[in-house]
């Protein structure tokens, strides 16, 4: 069927397809449910992005491999409610068939453009709901940014695809956006299963957060040598973290520092974070890179690490404005 000219304004439901090494039509149950929870995960996210209220309907299933149908149905009674519905369809599809450290941009903005260009919505602009075109045409340009870098949606398309890598049956997965009479409107997009560790993430580590002038009151410090961790409060909250500093560490156990109540430490502060199966962002760890003062009374003392990072930073910044 030739698509090219077909509306994508219609596209409510999407049909994936599990093709299998044999010429049966059933699945795992354990995975196939796995596979279903991680869709619907990823079609409410998007959803709550756009303030979308939507219910996700499932039809029978049919046969070729085994293929599966999810239709999204908007509560709203707007007119432009259509329009989300087609937008949410066409964001599922662009991340589900792009890499995990590809950008879903480019499809992302093929489809919606197909969706902005269609001639039913020249019909719908004249019954005066032209703002709220205009307001979901906005919304997509912020959303396809901040649904690239969403962190549910990595981890929840990353569990989806390792659960079909692990499960030999499955050799491909694709997918298709259909109107509500099952008729393609979109090319089928077809994944192998050789590509699937691409859609994996590698770890669930976050890049650390870099805090440069933490203050950090100290409760307890390490007075010992080992891998003890120290407790502090750090933004009105208790936390224990690593002293990564030697040479500050160093200057307590040798009692140069000593800490009183309510001592605080200013610092390079490593905030480590993860995500779970949910892809929630999780704080895992505090590692404390480099002192820069202590307090002495409400009196900061620099350290030694502190005075040599201020000069080499107060050099580079000299020499950027030299060459500027």
């Amino acid at each position: 069927m030739d698509i090219a000219g077909v509306s994508l304004l219609g596209g409510n439901k999407i049909e994936l397809h599990y093709w299998f090494n044999d010429n049966s039509h059933t699945m795992d149950a354990v995975i196939h449910n796995k596979c279903e929870y991680e869709v619907l995960g990823i079609i409410k996210e998007i959803a709550s992005k756009f303030d979308a209220e939507i219910t996700i309907e499932t039809e029978p299933l049919a046969k070729g491999g085994l293929r599966r149908y999810f239709k999204i149905v908007a509560k709203s009674e707007k007119k432009s409610a259509v329009i989300t519905t087609a937008i949410i369809v066409a964001f599922f599809t662009a991340i589900i068939i792009t890499p995990i450290t590809t950008s879903i941009t480019k499809i992302t903005e093929k489809l919606i453009e197909r969706i902005f260009e269609d001639k039913e919505l020249k019909e719908l602009e004249k019954e005066k709901i032209i703002l709220e075109i205009e307001k979901l045409k906005q919304e997509t340009g912020k959303n396809i940014e901040l649904l690239d870098k969403n962190n549910v949606i990595r981890k929840r398309k990353s569990n989806f695809y390792e659960a079909l890598d692990k499960y030999p049956k499955v050799v491909k997965v694709s997918i298709n956006i259909e109107d509500s009479s099952n008729r393609p409107i979109s090319e089928e997009h077809s994944i192998p299963k050789d590509k699937f560790k691409e859609f994996i993430l590698v770890t669930d580590d976050l890049e650390p957060i870099d805090v440069e002038n933490a203050v950090i009151e100290i409760i307890s410090p390490v007075l010992k040598k080992g891998k003890y961790k120290w407790v502090g409060i750090y933004n009105g909250t208790p936390i224990s973290f690593n002293m990564k500093s030697n040479e500050f560490r160093t200057l307590v156990q040798t009692g140069k520092v000593e800490f009183k109540n309510g001592s605080s430490i200013n610092c390079q502060l490593e905030i480590r974070k993860r995500i779970d199966n949910e892809g929630i962002e999780k704080t895992v760890g505090y590692d404390v890179i480099r002192v820069n003062h202590y307090f002495d009374n409400e009196k900061p003392m620099e350290t030694p690490e502190g005075k040599r990072y201020r000069q080499q930073k107060e050099a580079n910044e000299r020499q950027t404005k030299l060459w500027n």
